[in-house]
């Protein structure tokens, strides 16, 4: 590898799983990344700065060999502000444009981009969504749904009265508000497959946050899939369900391209029946999701571990997905219909006697680690000899992080910013997400006069809390005499329990 690449990074907002992700992984390879300065990215519902991102972003093109763009940051301030702003198409059709006056400027630069179709949440909360959310949000979602099944003449009597029910409810100005933010949207999709078309993106993924099969954003999906087929994208424009991974993506399908590599990857599944799980927020089978996360970082599905550069051990369920705070219940297809101890020594096997880098996809449970699948991993000693880990929020999340962390990991091997990034996935996505945060949630914050969508500021006494117990946590769970994980700051970015950002380190033994 040459020294020092320059890459942009335009990440979907400033939370650390998109902010910081993909630069840490790109730490001990020889592509440096930038990103925009904190400061002009939005917070939460507060857009980011869009002129001053768009003129930090076309100054820092130049000398730059390729760019990861979420368009969703550039057009409305970030992924939250996407699903709020008041915009019209023409707007944003002048925003997009911009970008074929880059490309003109620096044709050498590759430019990958991504852009959501808007989610549509099922329950009614509006932490993440217009406030009206919290009344109608749930009418909305199953308006969109029933709506849907309507059409394809599927709505069962119930439902039919259901939606009745709603049409008498609902009020208009709501309605009107959210349908019309999303055709915006929409045009603004097709927009951006213009410049697909006219090779000003080389490659785009719109990704699915928070799908489901029928509904409002089921329905949008298809208008984009029919543009994306009448303009013969299909090989440019990839659309499955994830979101906050996806800078990660691009940064290893860029990584991999620029190196001339093809990474062949074999998936090992815990579950016989794990590849027909439909996960938890996402709309097909797992593995059809599987196969378009590894394609787009850049590689392929081998079809058995001798032929192939890195096996997956992917922790399936073995039926229905359940959420990772409630995995100290009985749940009788956990145990039953998967196997991890096979897994296990499988995946101990390849790597101590045939010396294939193995990553593990835990995507067992929704929004955290398997806590048993680590106890195993640990008792086995290869916590830190694997190419990657990922267990966090949805499936897609999980296995778009851990491909991208294994692939640069095929690129640059065992550097500290591999063990380091390894040792914050278990911080985070074993320790908080799947025990200290539900912990924390049901009964200590509000103790401490709190609530879980309310804290006291990002570096409060809740931060405190968390990175103590945090610490007792990985000391339990994690450490060993080969190496133990030490946590350098934790703080609450949008100040709620749900997300934690951290900075650690790997301590070797």
């Amino acid at each position: 590898m040459s020294k020092h690449h320059k890459l942009i990074l335009v990440p979907l907002d400033e939370r650390p799983c998109n902010y910081e992700f993909p630069y840490l992984l790109a730490q001990g390879t020889d592509y440096m990344v930038e990103r925009p300065p904190a400061e002009i990215m939005g917070l939460k519902k507060r857009p980011g700065d869009v002129e001053q991102l768009w003129s930090w972003f076309e100054a820092a093109c130049e000398g730059a060999d390729g760019a990861v763009v979420a368009l969703d940051t550039l057009l409305y301030g970030g992924i939250i502000p996407s699903r709020l702003h008041q915009l019209k198409p023409d707007e944003l059709d002048a925003r997009l444009e911009r970008l074929r006056e880059i490309k003109e400027r620096y044709p050498q630069l590759k430019l990958y981009a991504f852009q959501l179709i808007m989610r549509c949440p099922q329950y009614s909360l509006s932490d993440e969504e217009p406030d009206y959310y919290a009344d109608w949000g749930r009418e909305i979602f199953r308006k969109g749904f029933i709506g849907h099944r309507l059409e394809l003449g599927i709505a069962t009597d119930e439902e039919i009265r259901e939606l009745a029910d709603i049409d008498h409810r609902l009020p208009a100005e709501v309605l009107q508000d959210y349908l019309g933010r999303r055709a915006v949207n929409i045009e603004a999709n097709k927009l951006a497959l213009e410049l697909v078309q006219d090779g000003v993106i080389d490659f785009m993924i719109v990704p699915q946050d928070d799908s489901a099969p029928y509904g409002h954003t089921a329905k949008d999906q298809e208008k984009v899939r029919a543009r994306i087929t009448a303009l013969d994208l299909e090989l440019k424009v990839y659309m499955y369900p994830g979101a906050d991974e996806v800078g990660c993506t691009l940064l290893a399908r860029m990584l991999n391209i620029a190196e001339g590599r093809r990474p062949l990857i074999y998936p090992r599944l815990s579950a016989v029946q794990g590849a027909f799980v439909t996960p938890l927020f996402e709309d097909r089978f797992f593995y059809e999701t599987l196969k378009y996360q590894i394609l787009a970082a850049g590689g392929l599905i081998a079809s058995s571990a001798a032929e192939a550069d890195l096996v997956l051990l992917v922790s399936t369920p073995g039926e229905t997905m359940a959420e990772a705070v409630s995995q100290h219940h009985a749940y009788f297809s956990y145990d039953i219909y998967r196997n991890l101890m096979e897994l296990v020594e499988y995946g101990e096997h390849l790597l101590r006697h045939k010396n294939l880098p193995v990553a593990v996809a835990d995507v067992g449970y929704a929004n955290g680690g398997d806590q048993k699948l680590v106890k195993m991993l640990r008792q086995k000693n290869m916590l830190f000899d694997l190419a990657g880990y990922a267990g966090w929020n949805t499936s897609s999340n999980s296995l778009g992080t851990v491909i991208s962390q294994a692939m640069i990991y095929l690129l640059c091997g065992r550097t500290q910013g591999h063990l380091d990034f390894l040792a914050l996935r278990y911080a985070e996505d074993v320790c908080y997400c799947s025990v200290v945060r539900g912990e924390l949630s049901d009964g200590p914050v509000q103790e401490m006069g709190y609530g879980k969508y309310e804290l006291d500021g990002p570096r409060g006494r809740v931060a405190a809390r968390v990175q103590e117990r945090l610490s007792e946590e990985l000391t339990v769970r994690i450490d060993s005499p080969e190496g133990s994980v030490k946590i350098t700051d934790c703080y609450m970015p949008w100040n709620r329990m749900f997300e934690v950002g951290l900075s650690v380190e790997y301590v070797p033994g």
